[in-house]
């Protein structure tokens, strides 16, 4: 759990407040300490004749004194001269003395504004920062030592609450939404789902998603027979609809067959009150939709548990794709003829997820204009007229929901100390901008590839067949990273940190704090010495290490409390 840090507090208070001191231009006349409006008490108009007399003739006085002479020897008027004097020059001295301590605090301060760019230099598409010592903890988590916590979730071999097949109490059916990752989130589900009302699984339906396009069916991408086996003493899975049931083509448009209209994250409770008496009925039910239609902490722990042994268990790819996503991480670890380590980096920055987030980004006007376009087409409710986007882009900035550009990532790996020859693989869709908003992250990064450029033609053409696959192979070798770093949300990105937290949280996982780094890209006047600073305090522990849970927190991230263990 991430403890507080003194440090961190001061890097989020010094986004917290306006520097106005620091930018503010001050007025030559207060500069000089004086007021336009209020004349001396002695001018020299006023001054009498004689004064300059008077005053030569006790300094001379005062000078011409022998040297052991002590001051209270002096008349009444040379003693207050003389203390006068000494006192005045204390109070010079003592200023100078300020002043010179200050400069001394100040130049080095003042030096890097004047000195450092910044953050760093742009030139066309070309991006420039500075290089950063590298920290011994580059690859390793540094805190995995302090945690004592260890997968539990695990099959326990000869126990079965399972009962016998005539105490069924029916038969359901999933259709699993969305991409790889949503599927695998949905299959878990519908495998504690069938627990809880102690029903018999249909193997899940992957459903045809519009966007990918894609008819995989479970066996394309799953080992089926493992998947059986491991939850045979938890749940019993059917591999197709019975043959006594007549109307297969019909079951999911039946309304008499489907269940609709479950809330979001239900409770165990309402399955049982709502959705088994009709399964007790009809013998053998649809559920549709089917997206996130279990909650986390309305369940039993041992429920929680079951999912977690479905994600990091049961659920396993096919063989030749975990024998592929091996070959390619092997190969991403001796690109450089020795054995290196790699880094993984999940770069969400589709069209599709910049026009959705409705965040503001930089471009061209030509390219604010599509986008605007493409926002009223395909979030029509949400664009309205457009005139509330403004200040809606810039309040999801600051609270961190906007997905970090290309550049941005690059300028924080190298605040870290990565170096320009770090071997990352980037796992992403097509970036929305292309190569021109990919060449600053590339320039600064030149050995990133992906797995087209690891692979031959000839040896992914087996996998292009089923997008789910390429998606697969993408999950995998992010997995088996050394490090691995999101750049915003989403399932891919959730599942890949909770995976690498249950599996043993030895190896690091980064989640940039998007709301911080935010401000320091936000402040024309940070140097680069302190946005590294930030940097280096803010992610100390935002490194992967389990957490611990609070209501309604994402299972599929943070598996502690229901599936790890104290060791």
């Amino acid at each position: 759990m991430a403890s507080f840090s003194p440090k961190r507090a001061m890097a989020e208070l010094r986004h917290s407040s306006s520097s106005l001191g620091s930018r503010a231009s001050s007025s030559p006349l207060k500069r000089e300490g004086g007021d336009p409006d209020i004349t001396p008490l002695i001018s020299p108009d006023n001054q009498s004749p004689h004064d300059d007399d008077d005053n030569r003739h006790s300094i001379r006085d005062y000078s011409s004194r022998p040297f052991w002479m002590p001051n209270y020897f002096l008349c009444p008027d040379e003693t207050r001269v003389s203390s006068t004097s000494l006192y005045n020059s204390k109070i010079s001295l003592s200023l100078l003395l300020f002043v010179f301590i200050g400069a001394l605090i100040c130049i080095p301060t003042i030096w890097n504004r004047l000195n450092a760019p910044y953050l760093c230099k742009k030139d066309g598409i070309v991006l420039q920062c500075p290089r950063v010592k590298e920290s011994p903890s580059l690859w390793e988590n540094p805190y995995s030592a302090t945690t004592s916590w260890k997968p539990c979730a695990e099959r326990r071999d000869g126990f079965s609450d399972l009962p016998s097949e005539n105490d069924t109490s029916g038969y359901v059916l999933i259709q699993a939404e969305g991409g790889l990752n949503q599927q695998r989130i949905a299959i878990c589900n519908a495998v504690a789902v069938a627990k809880i009302m102690n029903a018999t699984l249909i193997l899940p339906m992957l459903k045809q998603d519009q966007i990918w396009k894609d008819e995989t069916k479970f066996q394309d991408i799953f080992d089926v027979d493992h998947f059986i086996d491991y939850l045979k003493d938890d749940v019993r899975i059917v591999r197709d609809i019975p043959d006594w049931f007549p109307d297969k083509a019909e079951l999911f448009t039946s309304i008499r067959r489907t269940v609709k209209n479950i809330p979001k994250y239900a409770s165990a409770q309402f399955y049982i009150d709502n959705v088994l008496p009709r399964i007790k009925e009809k013998k053998i039910m649809a559920l549709k939709p089917f997206v996130d239609r279990l909650g986390y902490d309305n369940v039993p722990q041992e429920i929680n548990r079951l999912r977690c042994r479905v994600n990091y268990h049961a659920l396993k790819f096919l063989p030749e794709i975990e024998q592929m996503a091996d070959r390619l991480a092997s190969r991403m670890r001796n690109r450089t003829g020795g054995s290196n380590p790699y880094m993984a980096l999940h770069l969400r920055f589709e069209k599709g997820m910049v026009g959705l987030s409705f965040c503001d980004f930089v471009g061209t006007r030509d390219e604010k204009v599509k986008m605007a376009e493409y926002r009223r087409k395909e979030w029509p409710r949400r664009f309205k007229n457009g005139s509330h986007l403004w200040q809606l882009a810039l309040q999801k900035r600051k609270e961190g929901r906007c997905p970090l550009e290309p550049g941005e990532v690059a300028v924080i790996l190298r605040a870290m100390g990565y170096p320009k020859e770090t071997q990352i693989y980037v796992a992403s869709g097509q970036v929305y901008g292309g190569q021109n908003r990919m060449a600053p992250l590339r320039n600064m990064f030149p050995n990133l590839v992906s797995k087209e450029d690891l692979t031959s033609k000839e040896e992914l053409d087996g996998f292009r067949k089923h997008v789910t696959s390429l998606a697969a192979l993408d999950f995998l070798v992010c997995l088996k990273s050394d490090v691995f770093v999101m750049t915003h949300g989403g399932n891919f990105a959730k599942l890949i940190i909770g995976a690498r937290r249950y599996l043993g949280h030895r190896q690091k996982s980064i989640k940039p704090d998007k709301g911080l780094m935010s401000k320091s890209f936000g402040d024309p006047y940070m140097g680069w010495a302190t946005f590294v600073d930030d940097v280096v305090i803010t992610h100390q522990t935002r490194t992967g290490l389990p957490e611990e849970t609070f209501p309604n927190y994402d299972l599929w991230e943070n598996p502690l409390t229901p599936c790890m263990c104290k060791a």
